[in-house]
């Protein structure tokens, strides 16, 4: 209906513009006699099917050729003609008119196909570079807003279906979606047997009980991948909608957010198979670790109490000492391994929230030498730091606990004997702090790694559960800093850390 009109605008147009010219030429002929003034015409007819098209511009060339007859050959008002030869003018002249209309028509045609065209590719490079995002909800709701805007549809519904329920993403009027989606699913629900269909699939939109029917109708377009069904696609077109949503645009739009969500869908579950890969590592690495780490100073610890119980053997003073110190040794172990675990857990559930305060950094290192002392009484153990260090914002806890991981790593995987270094100082707004060590290194190779889970530097044959570096640079990044490894010139490794200065202090 809407073509219809257009087209019978364009006919109307092209006759009021033969009229017009008509009319200038009658208030011509008078005062001057124009030789060949019939071309005025040409002038109506060009502009005619520039803006209606051939038909209309032919249309106008007809009536300029009856017009002109009628009023300016004698004799006038009449279809005869007096001089025989006028009838080659004036058939020349129509025929001339008819062939510029044509010609101006084509070259409209032409225009509005290649702006149409230009519309298409503009729209649907628009699409896909939309649809380039990873998160697939979000890439739709655009699409659904870029179509609607740019076809000037009333509505654009995609809906779509797989294992885990239905999800609707819609643009436009809410009551003409709420109603198209109704007729959408008795689509659906009809067609659920069919092969995905390719052709148009118009669908009366469903009218409220006692209203009036609409005069709008759903287009729907299947979105298949691979030979199913997984989603549709359902448009609502406007009184003003651009006529080149057709078939073929709106296959290609279709076909391109079938394909993103089949990407996304591959994309989830590739996430999920690397998920439960790497659960599957970390469960297995922990089991290993807990066979082996956490039994061995459980073992010592019982074997430890059972000799303090018996009976039968008299044990003196200073065995019974030993005795304890060993229980009470592997006890602080197992306690540290435990601790670990549980600091590794918060880590992977981002539940890790370090309770910051201003303290002493210096007091600090004195806290945790002083406790490892005997750890690292075969070791020689140097601190050096600046008794002018400003107070530091940090969980004083959890900097414990990484100071304390990175001193044992090193008493744990250097020989007796050797020197180990504890520095600090202030450096482009930070506290770098470096705990250095004269052992065999670690090969450059597994440098990048020393810092994953349940990872030993030093090899298989190392003690510990391969943990206290992980958990020391997760907590380290908790407070906005970093931890590094690198070699240390003349051997061994440095391990440097910085905590930033400038956070807001948080009440400890």
């Amino acid at each position: 209906m809407a073509a219809v009109a257009r087209n019978g605008r364009g006919y109307v147009l092209g006759l009021l513009g033969v009229s017009i010219v008509t009319a200038v030429i009658g208030a011509l002929q008078p005062q001057w006699r124009v030789a060949n003034v019939s071309m005025l015409y040409l002038i109506a007819v060009i502009g005619t099917a520039i803006v209606a098209g051939s038909g209309p511009a032919i249309a106008a060339s007809i009536a300029a050729f009856l017009m002109f007859d009628w009023f300016f050959v004698d004799p006038v008002h009449t279809f005869t003609v007096a001089d025989p030869s006028e009838w080659l003018a004036l058939l020349l002249f129509l025929l001339t008119g008819a062939i510029t209309g044509q010609l101006a028509g084509d070259q409209r045609r032409r225009a509005i196909e290649a702006a149409r065209r230009e519309q298409e590719a503009t729209l649907l490079y628009g699409v896909a570079h939309l649809l380039v995002g990873t998160e697939l909800l979000p890439s739709l709701r655009a699409v659904a807003d870029q179509l609607r805007q740019t076809l000037r549809l009333r509505s654009v519904v995609i809906e779509l279906s797989g294992d885990t329920g239905e999800q609707r993403i819609t643009s436009g009027d809410a009551e003409v979606i709420r109603r198209s989606v109704t007729s959408i699913r008795s689509w659906v629900s009809s067609s659920s047997t069919r092969r995905p269909a390719r052709g148009r699939r118009w669908i009366r939109i469903v009218p409220p009980t006692g209203g009036v029917a609409d005069d709008h109708r759903v287009h729907v377009m299947p979105l298949a991948s691979s030979g199913r069904r997984i989603g549709v696609l359902a448009i609502v077109r406007g009184d003003s909608a651009v006529e080149s949503a057709n078939d073929k645009l709106l296959t290609a739009i279709a076909a391109q957010i079938a394909n993103a969500v089949e990407r996304a869908r591959l994309r989830e579950s590739a996430t999920e198979a690397e998920v439960l890969r790497r659960t599957d590592t970390l469960k297995s690495a922990l089991l290993n670790a807990v066979s082996h780490d956490l039994r061995t100073p459980l073992a010592s610890i019982i074997a430890s109490a059972g000799s303090l119980r018996q009976r039968d053997v008299e044990w003196t003073d200073a065995e019974r000492e030993t005795f304890a110190a060993d229980i009470e040794e592997e006890a602080r172990r197992l306690s540290r391994i435990v601790t670990n675990l549980l600091d590794l857990s918060r880590m992977e559930s981002g539940s890790l929230r370090p309770d910051r305060g201003w303290y002493d950094f210096g007091a600090l290192v004195d806290d945790v030498v002083g406790r490892l002392r005997t750890l690292a009484a075969t070791h020689d153990l140097r601190v050096a730091i600046p008794e002018d260090l400003p107070p530091v914002p940090l969980d004083y806890v959890e900097i414990d606990e990484v100071l304390t991981n990175l001193v044992e790593n090193a008493v744990r995987h250097t020989p007796a004997g050797t020197r180990i270094d504890i520095s600090a100082r202030v450096a482009d707004g930070s506290l770098v702090v470096e705990v250095s060590d004269r052992g065999p290194g670690v090969p450059i190779e597994t440098l990048p790694r020393v810092f994953d889970p349940f990872i030993r530097p030093g090899g298989t044959g190392s003690k510990g559960i391969g943990l206290g570096l992980a958990v020391a640079r997760g907590l380290v990044e908790a407070h906005g800093g970093t931890l590094v490894a690198r070699p240390r010139s003349g051997g061994g490794i440095t391990f440097s850390f910085t905590l930033p200065l400038a956070v807001a202090p948080v009440p400890a």
